[in-house]
């Protein structure tokens, strides 16, 4: 049971520390915010890496984890879209009271959607970072993104019909939620590469071609060539490695771009005028909150008509304590095609 102040939450103790689990007091929701009660918690790549090497957070002890769904229980002033008892989920941030790792968390009411009836907690928490980086990464017209218009926009609905695209790692989240949005926005043929074991599945979202992503660069660039009559203007890297990177790179045509989800290895030296995007999926930048705004004001009803489908999950056991070996797994490469996903309130 909570006394009505403490909680259970994971802290990363300190930079590139430990994590525990601790008490941390329950914030209370401020001006457009939602106090929500945490049903499922998934975990990112992001979340280990700041353990490994420190960025993105300056305090600690720090709870992290951007991925939240759960139950509103308390609306601040000037919310008026969502009541208490309301499932919803959320972009998390990196500050100890909006963060996904405990079991109480303030959300943004505008990066905030309900869970349509035939979704469960743990699909919807497979959403907020994945998707965010995959539409930004698409349709952000500042920094971040392609610029592309999209799917919600009007006459956006199938704008890019018959323009080919390659999104690299179509298994991951960013991947399979940027194949889907491909889909939405009529990309044809989307071109895709994953272990075989996903091609069903992969297909399923909406890729035209599943190509293993083991092959040999140059094997990998006669398929695509020959799956498509014109040059590729975009390519999505959901996995961003050096090597995936250099294999997206050597696919790109001429004054082509594509999209990273880290900082770019590769460079122009061939002067093909090709160039290259490092998205930033959070919301709650400046340049990405106009684009989001919108996107998170359809998500629900997208979510409810399976126009997008939540990513597949692992469930963690032992609450907050689990994430600690699900982070670990996920550092050695243990982990294809699935979110892992925890449950705060189980925490011991």
């Amino acid at each position: 049971m909570f006394d009505t102040k403490q909680q259970n939450a994971l802290f990363l103790q300190s930079k590139q520390g430990q994590f525990a689990v601790g008490l941390h007091s329950i914030p209370k929701p401020g001006k457009d915010e939602l106090l929500i009660q945490v049903f499922s918690a998934a975990l990112n790549p992001i979340d280990y890496k700041i353990q490994e090497r420190g960025g993105f957070v300056k305090n600690y002890p720090a709870v992290l984890g951007e991925d939240i769904a759960g139950m509103v229980n308390e609306v601040g002033e000037g919310v008026h879209n969502f009541v208490k008892g309301d499932r919803v989920f959320t972009h998390g941030q990196f500050s100890n009271d909006r963060s996904a790792f405990q079991q109480f968390t303030l959300g943004v009411a505008d990066f905030t959607a309900k869970i349509p009836d035939n979704l469960g907690y743990d699909d919807a928490a497979t959403i907020p970072l994945a998707l965010d980086t995959a539409s930004t990464g698409l349709y952000n017209s500042n920094k971040y993104g392609l610029g592309l218009t999209p799917p919600w926009a009007k006459n956006g609905m199938g704008m890019y019909s018959g323009t080919p695209i390659v999104i690299l790692g179509g298994a991951s989240a960013v991947g399979s939620y940027a194949i889907q949005l491909a889909r939405l926005s009529g990309f044809s043929p989307i071109i895709t590469t994953a272990s075989p074991s996903h091609k069903e599945h992969l297909e399923s979202l909406g890729a035209t071609y599943v190509f293993n992503r083991d092959l040999p660069a140059d094997e990998l660039k006669t398929l695509v060539s020959n799956s498509t009559s014109g040059p590729i203007k975009y390519v999505y890297d959901a996995i961003s490695l050096p090597e995936t990177q250099q294999v997206g790179w050597s696919l790109l045509g001429e004054k082509g771009c594509m999209v990273l989800t880290l900082p770019a290895s590769v460079k122009e030296e061939e002067g093909k005028e090709r160039t290259t995007i490092m998205t930033f999926g959070s919301p709650h930048a400046d340049e990405n909150k106009p684009l989001c705004r919108e996107s998170w004001a359809i998500l629900s009803k997208w979510l409810e008509a399976g126009t997008i489908k939540p990513h597949r999950y692992e469930v963690l056991p032992n609450g907050l304590e689990g994430i600690i070996e699900g982070l670990e797994r996920m550092k050695k490469g243990q982990v294809h095609g699935e979110k892992l996903v925890a449950h705060p309130q189980d925490t011991k």
